[in-house]
């Protein structure tokens, strides 16, 4: 995790503890944690909406058609070859 060991993480969560007291603690490390859940739910949205993109692009379908003959012109080249 970041290149960070035990001993580096213990450090930390101490200054922690001392600059925000134990009471303060558990709401910090609740807010970050939802932070990083709406973060990655929103780098899926962005992956997601990309991949859909993609697929509906008329470029992208020609492509895969021409691509799928290209494969099959292959696979009956083998065929023939043997």
């Amino acid at each position: 995790m970041f290149g960070l060991g035990t001993p580096e993480l213990v450090v930390i969560l101490g200054i922690a503890f001392l600059i925000f007291g134990g009471k303060k603690l558990p709401e910090i490390g609740s807010g970050l944690g939802k932070a990083i859940g709406s973060f990655k739910r929103g780098l899926d949205d962005v992956e997601d909406a990309g991949l859909d993109l993609k697929k509906n692009l008329p470029v992208v379908k020609e492509i895969s058609a021409v691509k799928d003959k290209v494969d099959k012109a292959r696979d009956l080249t083998h065929v023939i070859t043997k």
